[in-house]
């Protein structure tokens, strides 16, 4: 087995089949349900984009009424949850860290034991997908010391959670971002925290326990944290009005450019494409057209300078680019923008989940062992600690 050839991180390795989703990092394209994620993002509401990864189809009008109905009956949190994110802002953790504790307590208070078999768990998916943006808004009140603002079952899933996170009725332009946004990157192929969520659904698990997996997966910065930090990069530089001279002390450095280049695409990934015009439209709206046409201009810098400066490595825009500047623009505070993230990405969560449940065979993969062989036991009164190869030396 030591010959085993070895992909780490899995990488060129197809372990499921699925109808979610569909990658071409050559080309720069991404199909979501069997649309072009270009023609999807800009002409759904979110409820219509889950509805499609739930039933491989776009609903009728009255299908969809009855949907949106459906998932605002689930947005209420129990008394139970509220406590767990109260305790949580008290002790001011991160938005992931309080977002994981509400998901893995989000059965309390509901139902005793949460089902695992497809049709059933289709229900509880839903409730996932309603619950999320509401656990993330009552932390957010809570820890600026605002009572939580109850869900309206009038509004949609993006209109409701502006709603709930300031207490305002939203304005119109910044639910059409926000809906956009949410709409480019409700899946995305085999990702980290999706991997993870169909993993634990591949032993027989609940699906609150592989949301809470993949809400773990996406914390980390590898996966979904980097909005935060592009958008610090962006207001530094158009404060200082200085893009240049950030860039070359920045690649001089050797430090990474926040918001360029994908593990995946090869060219401009296409959800930045979306998300551009999204923002354009938003900061037209708004009146702003200054600080976006400094992001635009900004982007055309840094791509320029890094193909100078890797002209090897294809290092293109990036979702996390736009995603800083319209979440930015649509009033989302910048410590939620991972868990907005997961306000989205709940939906490819559930149905990949679905989609493992209804053809399941549990993930296993094979590692490639490099250790020692043929060691002898030694008595514990025997043993030196050099012995050992994580032995101190002081």
């Amino acid at each position: 087995m030591a010959d085993r050839e070895l992909h780490r991180g899995l990488e060129g390795i197809a372990v499921a089949e699925t109808r979610l989703s569909s990658i071409d990092g050559e080309r720069g394209e991404l199909v979501i349900g069997g649309f072009p994620v270009e023609g999807l993002a800009t002409r759904a509401t979110y409820e219509e984009s889950v509805f499609l990864l739930l039933n491989d189809r776009l609903p009728t009008a009255a299908e969809l009424d009855s949907f949106r109905t459906e998932l605002a009956g689930y947005r209420t949190l129990s008394e139970e949850v509220e406590q767990v994110l109260r305790r949580a802002a008290r002790e001011n953790v991160d938005a992931m860290d309080a977002l994981r504790m509400g998901v893995a307590a989000a059965n309390l208070g509901v139902d005793a034991t949460e089902p695992t078999e497809p049709t059933e768990a289709r229900e509880y998916a839903k409730r996932l997908v309603s619950v999320i943006p509401t656990i993330v808004a009552t932390y957010w009140r809570y820890r600026s010391g605002d009572a939580p603002v109850e869900p309206r079952e009038d509004l949609g899933h993006a209109a409701n959670y502006l709603y709930m996170l300031s207490g305002d009725e939203p304005d119109p332009a910044a639910v059409r971002g926000l809906e956009t946004y949410l709409n480019t990157v409700v899946d995305h192929g085999l990702n980290a925290s999706t991997f993870v969520a169909r993993s634990i659904t591949s032993s027989e698990s609940d699906l609150v326990s592989a949301v809470t997996g993949a809400v773990g997966s996406l914390k980390g910065p590898l996966h979904g944290g980097a909005p935060g930090p592009v958008l610090e990069m962006l207001l530094t530089v158009y404060e200082s009005g200085d893009p240049e001279g950030y860039l070359q002390e920045t690649l001089d450095a050797g430090e990474r450019l926040m918001g360029f280049g994908h593990r995946v695409y090869r060219t401009r990934d296409p959800r930045a494409t979306v998300l551009s015009g999204a923002a354009e439209r938003f900061y037209a709206d708004a009146g702003d057209e200054a600080f976006f046409d400094f992001v635009e201009g900004f982007e055309a810098r840094a791509v320029s300078r890094l193909a100078e400066h890797k002209p090897d490595r294809p290092l293109e825009t990036n979702v996390e680019f736009y995603t800083a500047v319209l979440l930015y623009g649509v009033g989302i505070p910048r410590e939620l923008f991972t868990a907005t993230f997961a306000v989205s990405r709940v939906g490819g969560w559930v149905a990949h989940c679905l989609e493992q449940m209804a053809d399941n065979r549990i993930v296993r993969p094979l590692s490639v062992y490099v250790g020692d062989r043929g060691r002898t036991w030694t008595p514990v009164d025997e043993r030196e600690a050099t012995n050992s190869p994580k032995a101190s030396t002081e």
